[in-house]
């Protein structure tokens, strides 16, 4: 971790020192408290109530004129049925609510974006939300992320593909509380796309809405890469046949760099699967990251920012929403597996464990039919006595120290400090 820090610390410092540079390597003395933490839930926590001060509204959940409609309401009242049931909505409405990997965090982080970057002249008084400091237009935007995220992760995980192609047609009677519950699954998330897809159109900026609907369709791509199960849960490339395509393509590890000519273009996957960092970070980015980085791109460009500080704010956002994905990856090797708990087959601990000891991918390929067919104890006890937890903590310092630095090019204010504060509360101990 030490040596990667100091490698990127060192090409920082060969750059011509203009101020914006002698502000990012003012940045690079975090890497200490980057590395080293106590308390994390506290301060993560700590952070967040922080933060939503700032913008002067709480964002724990969606914005109330969504929560309080007909539709999410009478959703809500068919929800009691699948209590107790194993349908996946229910642990999918947990997540969405506890813990750090809730989502509705990211309308906040737009929100500071919104506050930092400030509008590029003084002709928004009319639109300025008084109580958050920002355009009623990017607060709009902020539930808009919201929603679109919240739609993803109930229509991803939170509906379940009860027959094989194989046996379509046959009688599931038997299974009614289960296709209530992908019902009530697919139209929670349609009605929050739609609604979404409603504010979007209010915005009426024509470039917003035309990058947003790139990072729809990212989102669309993430589902369709690499291998799956029949529940359409990712599986990851197998390491042994990648092996000699990997060795043809020796820049295979490095980052997917389409982005940094336009970001509105799809993604290559030309010899990026297969490569446990490669691969890690397509499906992330395409997931997660161009979603929050095009969204805090999208806030500057309703204030008429400059086109270099949206580029500055859609790598923060998307680095920051990898560095964020790193976090949640180790999340499970901080403990014992619980009884009955499923690891991620393509989160980075087991990818880097793949290219360290090939062999596990016997274990997961006992998935191809149904990932419930693996032994996740298994793959939990060896990868953590693995190199694979290492090296993801040292993926995570890698993009949170990006995030950082694009961060760092923005003038210091209480915005800035409060994201700088939630980055530092994601660290490892």
């Amino acid at each position: 971790m030490l040596s990667r820090l100091q490698a990127i610390k060192s090409l920082i410092a060969t750059l011509p020192q203009s101020s914006n540079v002698r502000s990012i390597a003012a940045s690079m003395q975090l890497h200490e408290k980057i590395m080293v933490k106590t308390e994390t839930k506290n301060e993560w926590n700590r952070a967040l109530s922080e933060a939503e001060k700032i913008v002067g509204y709480q964002t724990s959940y969606l914005s109330l004129r969504y929560l309080l409609s007909d539709e999410i309401t009478n959703l809500a009242l068919h929800m009691r049925k699948l209590v107790g049931s194993t349908h996946p909505l229910v642990s999918t409405g947990k997540s969405l609510i506890y813990g750090q990997n809730n989502m509705q965090t990211w309308g906040l982080i737009v929100l500071l974006v919104s506050k930092m970057a400030g509008c590029a002249d003084g002709n928004f008084e009319s639109e300025q939300d008084r109580s958050a400091g920002v355009l009623v237009t990017q607060r709009t935007l902020a539930e808009v992320v919201e929603m679109v995220r919240t739609a993803n992760m109930i229509h991803s995980i939170g509906v379940l593909n009860l027959q094989h192609l194989q046996q379509s047609g046959n009688d599931l009677s038997f299974d009614s509380d289960l296709i209530f519950g992908n019902k009530i699954a697919l139209l929670g998330g349609d009605i929050l796309l739609g609604n979404a897809s409603t504010q979007m159109a209010q915005l009426k900026n024509q470039e917003v809405v035309e990058l947003m609907c790139t990072a729809a369709r990212d989102i669309s791509d993430s589902h369709f890469i690499g291998d799956r199960d029949i529940q359409n849960n990712p599986l990851p490339m197998n390491p042994i046949k990648k092996a000699e395509e990997i060795r043809n393509y020796p820049n295979v590890e490095n980052e997917v760099q389409v982005d940094e000519i336009d970001n509105k273009k799809p993604f290559s996957m030309n010899a990026i699967m297969g490569g446990p960092e490669s691969e890690w970070t397509i499906r992330h980015t395409l997931s997660n990251g161009t979603l929050l980085g095009k969204s805090c791109q999208s806030a500057l460009m309703l204030a008429k920012q400059s086109p270099e500080l949206q580029r500055q704010a859609y790598f923060f956002g998307k680095h920051l929403a990898l560095a964020w994905q790193a976090s949640m990856d180790l999340e499970p090797y901080k403990q014992e597996l619980p009884l009955g708990h499923k690891l991620s087959l393509v989160s980075a601990p087991i990818l880097f464990h793949l290219e360290y000891d090939n062999s596990l991918y016997d274990e997961i390929k006992k998935g191809a039919e149904s990932i419930d067919d693996v032994n996740y104890y298994k793959l939990h006890r060896e990868v953590s006595n693995g190199p694979g937890i290492e090296r993801t903590k040292e993926l995570q310092s890698k993009h949170t120290l990006a995030a950082m630095t694009e961060l760092y090019k923005f003038p210091k204010s209480d915005a800035r400090e409060a994201l700088e504060k939630i980055i530092l509360a994601m660290q490892e101990d």
